[in-house]
């Protein structure tokens, strides 16, 4: 607070000119002649003392000011008898003090009078004195007293809560990591601190009154992004937002940014701005974005050269037991072959497994679309386990009859979950039934909801474990004495595909005793045209690899006089695959050792191969690459991509790059002869009409 005694003098003194009178009158005529009427007509509180001090004119608001209603006992008082009234008026030694300085300094003088009386009531008085002179000679004095106390008050109030608030402002001011400052109702900028001049360029000078949206992108401001910020705001309370900011020069940073209105006695007075740069930060998370995306390659990658490396082997071995089966062995040698074969399939199944689980972590998996027959998939699964139960078991199916005869799904992963709930069900039952339902749960317009359930009478699953059931890794048995094989990996598969296919999965016990029941339920859409176009399509279409009669016979009768060439790099699956197809039928197999002999071989002779088995991975060309080249060529024959690599191996990729079809190693026998005889089929009915 200001000394009370403090004078505030004015830059220029201030020039009365008067008329200059013909005659010649006395100081206090002077003074009486420039009171006038309007001395006494003044609001302010006003004096006008000669220049031995004493009261020539008085206004009207002084006498009332005062307490003084009579006029002429105020005029021609002394200054001194006159403020010598404690609490009306100030004190005495502030009004000498003002008129004294006043006349010394002969300038307009101002100060302020504050009076602390005992019963501590107090008041403040403000008082101001103009002296008037006249050729160098003190004329008159021009006094103002007016009654300050409420202003005064206030003043203090403000003073008390700026004393806290002056401590914000200047550590605000002195913050340079954040941009805090203050916009008015209408979004300009009202203040601005050093953290905002810091980030954004902009000085205290340029920026105020400017509206905050300059900070913003073109795209943001096209989008009204600014006013929808303070519209949330008020809405909610306060508004967080992350985005680029511009600078002055054009420069962008990352900001995280909080809005929130402020208010004064229930009045919108603006927006307090808090702005963070978090561009390194934003930095930091794309460089760990960018590595775990690098990773995520990279594992998928050594997973597919894992799948390679550990399939290609696996190809000789599965690939020749079939054939060391079709010879002589005596018991001894019969038992121990089957030996290796089981071991054998339940490898590749555990591969199969962690395959297909990486896939699905990584989120490279997906589920194509096919015409599939529910039914017919139903049937084959029965098949294929009834061959291989045990008499003990009984095995049955019960299919709805409303179920669609075609919809479009993914048939191999349908397949796949019965295939895995039928194999739990015959592995965990020893004697007793197996049944699989099908049934048509939910239909509208566009799609079918079909439930599938393999009931079984084993040992049922055990409490402890039935709320991990589908969880990757857990194991009915897990014990050092279990008797079932397995990688607890199998039902998490299956629950992971069920959803892709827009489904649930589940177990419940058994309602009948022993055994459980495991179900899964999946949204197949409708085929809204179903149309096959030309004969090769009507004779392919009769042939399906889930034919129950066995393909062998008929691929040795198609088989005859026709001719392979088979592109494989590795001499041990050369061998095995040559074996392959002499037992099905193939009498003239060539040898290719990479994709571009394949490709000189075939260019060489241009009609001379029914169909070409092209291995995927190869030196000096590989097979996808071979594959061009023959199409490019204009040539037709039908070619079968074999690949170790499971996760690239996707049949419609390999048929998107001009392949016929798909087999992966360790090869099927019965599934490369139904796929070799669709392609015989193919050819056939082709041929005739490129030789016209």
């Amino acid at each position: 607070m200001a000394d009370p005694g403090l004078l505030r003098p004015h830059d220029q003194p201030v020039v009365v000119h008067l008329p200059q009178p013909q005659p010649r009158l006395d100081d206090a005529d002077d003074c009486n002649g420039l009171a006038l009427d309007l001395i006494r007509l003044t609001p302010v509180p006003t004096l006008v003392l000669d220049s031995s001090l004493s009261v020539r004119q008085v206004s009207d608001s002084f006498l009332d000011f005062s307490g003084s209603r009579v006029r002429e006992r105020t005029i021609g008082l002394h200054v001194d008898r006159l403020f010598d009234q404690p609490n009306t008026l100030p004190s005495l030694a502030a009004a000498q003090r003002a008129l004294r300085l006043a006349q010394d300094t002969r300038r307009p003088y101002e100060l302020e009078d504050v009076i602390h009386p005992l019963q501590g009531r107090w008041k403040a008085w403000s008082i101001r004195v103009v002296p008037i002179f006249r050729h160098a000679k003190l004329r008159c004095l021009h006094m103002e007293v007016t009654d300050s106390t409420e202003q005064h008050r206030r003043q203090l109030e403000l003073e008390e809560r700026l004393s806290t608030s002056e401590t914000f402002r200047m550590f605000v001011e002195a913050v340079k990591d954040y941009a805090i400052f203050m916009l008015d109702p209408d979004g300009n900028v009202a203040t601005w601190n050093t953290g905002a001049q810091l980030f954004k360029g902009y000085t205290r000078e340029e920026i105020l009154g400017k509206h905050f949206s300059n900070f913003y992108g073109q795209e943001d401001r096209d989008d009204n992004k600014p006013g929808k910020e303070l519209a949330d705001a008020l809405r909610d309370g306060h508004v967080e937002d992350e985005g680029w900011r511009y600078r002055k020069d054009g420069s962008r940073f990352w900001a995280n940014v909080v809005i929130t209105p402020v208010y004064r006695d229930g009045a919108l007075i603006g927006f307090g701005k808090v702005t963070r740069d978090l561009t390194e930060r934003r930095k930091a998370e794309e460089q760990l974005v960018a590595a775990y995306e690098e990773s995520s390659k990279l594992k998928s990658e050594f997973l597919a050269n894992m799948s390679h490396e550990i399939r290609t082997p696996m190809h000789g071995m599965l690939s020749a037991l079939p054939l060391l089966l079709d010879t002589q062995l005596n018991p001894q040698q019969l038992e121990l072959t089957k030996v290796i074969e089981e071991s054998g399939e339940v490898l590749l199944q555990v591969i199969n497994d962690i395959l297909d689980y990486s896939k699905l972590a990584s989120g490279s998996f997906s589920i194509s679309t096919d015409i599939i027959n529910v039914a017919d998939i139903i049937q084959s699964v029965f098949r294929s386990f009834e061959k291989c139960s045990k008499p003990e078991t009984v095995l049955e199916y019960h299919l709805d009859h409303r179920l669609p005869a075609a919809a479009e799904g993914d048939s191999l992963r349908y397949r796949q979950i019965v295939q895995n709930f039928m194999s739990n069900a015959v592995k965990f039952t020893e004697t007793g039934y197996i049944r699989i339902d099908a049934t048509l749960v939910e239909e509208d317009d566009d799609s079918y909801e079909i439930l599938t359930q393999v009931t079984d009478a084993g040992i049922g699953v055990p409490a402890s474990v039935t709320k991990a059931l589908f969880t990757p890794f857990t194991q009915f048995d897990n014990s050092a004495t279990k008797r079932y094989k397995g990688t607890g990996l199998g039902l998490s598969i299956c629950k992971s595909l069920a959803e892709l296919m827009g489904g649930h999965i589940g177990h419940r016990p058994n309602p009948g005793g022993r055994g459980s029941i495991f179900w899964f339920t999946a949204k197949l859409k409708k085929v809204k045209q179903l149309t096959i176009v030309g004969p090769v399509q009507e004779k392919l279409g009769a042939i399906t690899i889930d034919t129950p009669i066995s393909p062998f016979e008929d691929i040795r009768l198609a088989a005859t006089g026709k001719r392979i060439l088979l592109a494989e790099d590795n001499q041990i699956n050369q061998k095995v695959m040559v074996k392959t197809l002499e037992s099905l039928g193939f009498d003239k197999v060539d040898l290719a050792n990479d994709g571009k002999e394949a490709v000189a071989m075939v260019l060489r002779e241009v009609s001379a191969y029914n169909i070409i088995l092209m291995d995927i991975n190869m030196p000096v060309l590989d097979g996808v690459s071979a594959t061009r080249e023959i199409r490019f060529a204009g040539i037709t024959t039908p070619i079968i991509a074999m690949t170790a690599n499971a996760l690239k191996g996707q049949a419609e990729s390999y048929i998107a790059k001009g392949m016929t079809d798909y087999v992966s190693k360790p090869v099927d026998r019965k599934r490369l002869a139904a796929i070799l005889l669709n392609c015989l089929e193919q050819d056939s009915a082709l041929r005739p009409l490129l030789t016209r």
